[in-house]
């Protein structure tokens, strides 16, 4: 009896939910590309404008005082105005109210999708951020930033950690080309040579492939002409309903139900 042949295994095909309803990869590219496109007009209200000039003056407040040498009593008067500041802040509603997603990787096919002001890594209303600006360049995400003192690790150089955020939105925003909408699931960083301070950095990340639920994604970080390190980053796709879920948690009053 003769050996049957086995069946070629059934490729698996990307996972199926609403997204793919409603964009394809060419038109989550084209969403990516119109939302870091300055010339593309973006729906700014004049509190949206403010929020970002506030978050650049406490960016630059923070990048003088990791670096101060300044006396105690200046340092004094410097706390109270923070401290004003904040009380004023204090009296209006606060908590996450803000509109759009606050990385790339979870967008999906929100309309609002390119709004990504609150991030971390790439919010220009969002003092943490240094920020990132990102551009779509032919299959490339591209971001570009210069990070200052308060970002800083080994002597003259960008701690390891911001690196590797930085890669998980660069690629973040990479998987997005796909359509689907996904949270990292694994991110893996090659430090090749020290990321310097004060200099400007060029990201790149690229979508790969897609395998079932998983999206593949690559990229590099360069000063100069220096690759001083690498990222390779699976993204696993979400459902809104359960990115919906994690929103309704988020924002449910401390002691409700």
């Amino acid at each position: 009896m003769t050996d049957q042949p086995r069946p070629t295994p059934a490729r698996s095909e990307p996972p199926r939910t609403h997204v793919h309803d409603t964009v394809t990869p060419e038109q989550a590219k084209r969403r990516l590309t119109d939302a870091w496109d300055e010339t593309v007009t973006h729906e700014l209200t004049p509190r949206h404008l403010e929020m970002r000039r506030l978050a650049d003056a406490a960016r630059l407040v923070i990048e003088r005082l990791v670096s101060t040498g300044a006396p105690e009593d200046a340092l004094v008067v410097a706390a109270d105005a923070l401290e004003q500041v904040a009380a004023a802040l204090d009296e209006h509603p606060h908590g996450s109210i803000y509109e759009g997603f606050a990385e790339a990787a979870n967008s999906g096919q929100s309309p609002q999708a390119g709004f990504y002001d609150h991030s971390p890594l790439i919010g220009k209303a969002n003092p943490l951020a240094s920020p990132i600006e990102i551009a779509i360049e032919g299959d490339k995400v591209v971001g570009t930033a210069t990070f200052g003192t308060a970002y800083e690790g080994p002597p003259g150089c960008v701690h390891g950690g911001f690196v590797a955020a930085s890669f998980d939105e660069i690629l973040g925003a990479a998987q997005s080309m796909s359509g689907l909408p996904a949270m990292t699931g694994t991110l893996t960083i090659r430090y090749r040579k020290p990321t310097p301070l004060h200099r400007e950095l060029r990201f790149e990340g690229e979508l790969v492939k897609v395998e079932g639920r998983k999206v593949f994604a690559e990229g590099r970080v360069y000063a100069g002409d220096t690759v001083t390190a690498e990222a390779e980053g699976i993204f696993v796709t979400i459902d809104f309903h359960r990115f919906k879920a994690l929103i309704d948690d988020r924002d449910r009053p401390a002691g409700g139900t």
